[in-house]
């Protein structure tokens, strides 16, 4: 079910739209209803490809994406851009890649429309987190590896990396960091010098659930060389933990279907 808020005074409506980690498929049926009917949508980056083939040929395509160091429109503008749309009787979809309250900044939007009497809808999707989860066989918590499971983001609001690294390095969970490949090695030797032992399994997987997704697992202390010498390049998640021992622990999944084992 998705939450729905209101404000009598707005002449359109504003949908946030969670549009998967990737894979077309994933979408939730409302999310592909929305968009195959929308006439304005204002999208992302991380919005897939395939996704983004479903929308309405007949829609106004807005591109509001940011990539580190590269905002196509800093987030006060989406927000006025949103107002603008809606006010001038406009229903607009927001698409945002994965879920809108997880990391996509869906809660600033939220708050910016409604305090200036627009109509929002939250409709969820699947975070990132758990499609890759999905198509990579590494379960996010798990009887024997992990009782619990954090998620963080890598990338804070004024640039820095400062994270609550004691909670993270705690045994028994299993942590997953959204947007942290730029700070892969502060990540890694943080966690180890919080008490993680360097041999922690852990994992980067870029482009997850899509035909492009690189998984590279390695102990933690090893895992930012790695990836520097495989050139991994984002979007990027990283999972550590117990769990991440499990990844390969079944049979190889056809190109086709990446998250069928």
């Amino acid at each position: 079910m998705s939450t729905q808020t209101t404000a009598p005074t707005a002449t359109g409506r504003v949908y946030l739209v969670g549009a998967g980690p990737g894979d077309a498929e994933l979408l939730t049926m409302k999310a592909a209803r929305l968009i195959a009917k929308a006439r304005v949508v204002v999208y992302d980056h991380l919005v897939g490809a395939e996704v983004v083939a479903l929308v309405n040929p007949a829609a106004r395509m807005i591109y509001a994406g940011k990539e580190a160091g590269n905002h196509a429109l800093p987030q006060d503008q989406i927000n006025d851009l949103l107002v603008e749309l809606a006010s001038t009787g406009h229903d607009v979809v927001r698409l945002k890649g994965g879920d809108p309250f997880m990391f996509g900044r869906g809660g600033e939007e939220m708050e910016a429309l409604l305090a200036r009497g627009i109509a929002c809808e939250i409709v969820p999707g699947i975070t990132a987190a758990c499609g890759i989860a999905a198509c990579t066989g590494i379960p996010l918590t798990h009887r024997e590896h992990a009782r619990s499971v954090v998620f963080a983001t890598g990338h804070l609001k004024d640039g820095t990396v400062d994270l609550d690294w004691p909670a993270l390095a705690r045994p028994h969970q299993t942590v997953v960091i959204y947007m942290g490949l730029g700070a892969l090695d502060i990540i890694c030797r943080e966690l180890v010098a919080h008490g993680l032992p360097g041999d922690t399994p852990a994992a980067v997987i870029h482009a997850g659930t899509t035909p492009e997704q690189i998984v590279l697992a390695e102990r933690l202390d090893r895992l930012a060389e790695v990836v520097r010498r495989d050139r991994i390049r984002s979007p990027a998640l990283i999972m550590v933990g117990s769990v991440v021992s499990l990844y390969g622990s079944q049979p190889a999944a056809a190109p086709e279907a990446a998250c069928v084992y």
